[in-house]
């Protein structure tokens, strides 16, 4: 494969930045590796041309991009040329197209996901975002250019989607840690806890993830640990992440974050975010 598989949806908290800081705290060795919030899958997609002898389980409460990476994976062919319309009518008037597309809601499978890269790659900074109705609510985004297909890479992700040592699935994270053994490799990429009253953005789904949930993935954090399993988490630097992980201190690391999706371009650098490891 000429082509290294990358993220194919830009999606708020992606890793592809910090890769390369995140690398350096991966095991060297694990059995199995469990990725409960995938979102645009930076980590996996490293990993996986790396390691070729593990499992691998990742999945998402995001139905809609559950449904993108299966059928990446079964009907690339519809997919691509899909997009291909798209970006034909795109061009031809791309603020009238754009919001005809936001306003439909497709039931056939290909046209859904169709649907959903399209408006990621034309959006407002690449934002994914619904109501609380489910409904995908952001604004037209200003691109000269934007790469609507980008069939490379879409390629390169099915052909590596085939291998049968990977399980694709739309769980909740406790689902899809329930069988988690000791030697395997958990990396969590929650959406993150605010660190402040303004910066409260978690409307991946029509279900915010709160602090209820945090303090339930902290009790997954622990259980795990105890199974003998090395887990990776990231998060902000907020006193409740700080609080809620204390006894894992010596596992915290400070890392300098960018966030690309943030609307005030000023406000996209000097982030700080942690990094929690319990190995």
């Amino acid at each position: 494969m000429s082509v290294v598989p990358k993220p194919f949806v830009k999606w708020a908290g992606g890793k592809r930045q910090l890769l390369p800081i995140i690398e350096k705290h991966i095991p060297d060795e694990f059995n199995r590796y469990f990725e409960p919030f995938l979102g645009g899958g930076a980590v996996f997609f490293h990993l996986v041309i790396q390691k070729k002898q593990v499992k691998w389980f990742v999945s998402d409460l995001n139905s809609e991009l559950v449904l993108s990476y299966i059928t990446i994976r079964d009907k690339i062919k519809e997919l691509i040329e899909s997009l291909e319309s798209h970006s034909t009518s795109y061009f031809k008037n791309p603020s009238v197209y754009y919001y005809k597309v936001r306003d439909t809601n497709p039931k056939n499978q290909v046209d859904k996901v169709s649907r959903l890269l399209f408006l990621n790659k034309t959006c407002f900074n690449g934002l994914y975002r619904v109501n609380s109705k489910g409904k995908f609510n952001v604004p037209l985004g200003k691109y000269v250019n934007p790469n609507i297909v980008n069939k490379e890479n879409l390629l390169a992700v099915h052909y590596t989607l085939q291998s049968k040592d990977i399980s694709i699935k739309h769980h909740d994270f406790e689902d899809a840690l329930k069988n988690v053994e000791k030697g395997d490799f958990v990396y969590l990429d929650p959406p993150y806890q605010p660190v402040s009253n303004t910066a409260n953005f978690t409307s991946y789904t029509d279900s915010d993830f709160n602090y209820k949930d945090q303090e339930r993935l902290f009790g997954k954090f622990k259980s795990l640990d105890k199974k003998g399993a090395k887990i990776l988490l990231s998060n902000s630097k907020s006193k409740e992440i700080m609080h809620l992980y204390q006894e894992f201190s010596k596992g915290i690391i400070e890392i300098n974050a960018n966030r690309f999706i943030n609307s005030v371009s000023g406000k996209r650098t000097g982030h700080i975010e942690l990094l929690i490891k319990n190995y």
